[in-house]
């Protein structure tokens, strides 16, 4: 397995729509394992494929860290073509930061629950339900296979805010204790 280096901001790959997986094979397999283990090198909940430099339908997460203790664990999930079928009316505000965006946190609202449907590893269909943290890392990934940052949801203060902060991150400017995509 592979840590493989994350892309920052204004990478074009961050702002493109991801292609669909057609099929299971061993090149995904292996990938989706090397996402695992950079996600996990970064301290990360998620990772989406466009933020390794591939435009593919596939992130991975595990909220295990940020669950309540009363919460089962529910281990790191690999999810393959996912689509949100249902969100929830009731939205939360909570604080966001992302992995292409070191160094950079805000607040952003997003649904309370969600339904979604996925192949696994194995290429078989699963569907779960999600509530809170699980809920707002899989929003958070999505957003990254349709070519949206967290930071697309602040309001044009709130961007403006971080500018100096995205320009340092667009610089390569900015330190991680994980690898990055040279500029």
């Amino acid at each position: 397995m592979s840590i493989l280096p994350i892309v920052t901001y204004n990478d074009p790959v961050l702002r493109t729509q991801a292609q669909a997986v057609p099929e299971l094979n061993q090149e995904v397999e292996q990938f989706a394992q090397d996402m695992v283990q950079t996600m996990y090198h970064a301290n990360g909940l998620g990772l989406a494929a466009p933020q390794v430099g591939r435009s593919l339908r596939i992130f991975v997460f595990d909220p295990d860290p940020v669950l309540e203790d009363d919460e089962p664990d529910m281990g790191v999930i690999i999810c393959i073509n996912p689509v949100i079928v249902s969100k929830s009316e009731e939205m939360v505000v909570m604080d966001e930061g992302c992995l292409s965006l070191p160094e950079l946190n805000d607040k952003v609202k997003r649904s309370e629950s969600i339904v979604l449907q996925y192949r696994d590893i194995t290429f078989n269909e699963q569907e779960l339900s999600l509530t809170g943290w699980p809920a707002r890392i899989v929003l958070h990934e999505m957003d990254h296979l349709d070519g949206v940052l967290f930071i697309d949801h602040l309001s044009s203060f709130r961007r403006r805010m971080h500018k100096a902060q995205l320009s340092d991150i667009e610089a390569g400017l900015v330190e991680t204790s994980y690898p990055l995509k040279p500029k």
